[in-house]
């Protein structure tokens, strides 16, 4: 199982970062996929999840509104579009699915959001 994410960086408040996920070595469509994030000095905290015919959805009271989880099982991908970013969503994005009896996690993405 590999689980590769990209689209991290440093963007300003109010901006926006569309992270990608992309799953491998494993049956992506039968597998629910979620984002985490860790932040400086913090524990690794859940963001999102996605069934796998994208439903259902549920998101994070800190990000609902202002993040939007997707994804394409023919590309074996799942995104994070985030927007309305703010200082607080600074941390290590992760990409994350459960296959029993364990989590797999991908090496994660940095997020900046400063002025």
């Amino acid at each position: 199982v590999q689980l590769v994410e990209s689209g991290g960086g440093l963007v300003q408040p109010g901006g926006s970062l569309r992270l990608s996920c992309v799953g491998s070595g494993f049956t992506f469509s039968a597998n629910g996929m979620s984002w985490y994030r860790q932040a400086p000095g913090k524990e690794r905290e859940w963001v999102a999840s996605i069934g796998t015919l994208s439903l259902p959805i549920n998101y994070a009271r800190s990000v609902e509104g202002r993040f939007t989880i997707s994804r394409d099982n023919a590309r074996n991908t799942v995104w994070l579009q985030m927007n309305n970013l703010t200082p607080a969503d600074t941390a290590v994005y992760y990409c994350a699915s459960y296959q029993s009896p364990r989590w797999f996690w991908g090496q994660g993405t940095q997020v900046t959001v400063s002025p």
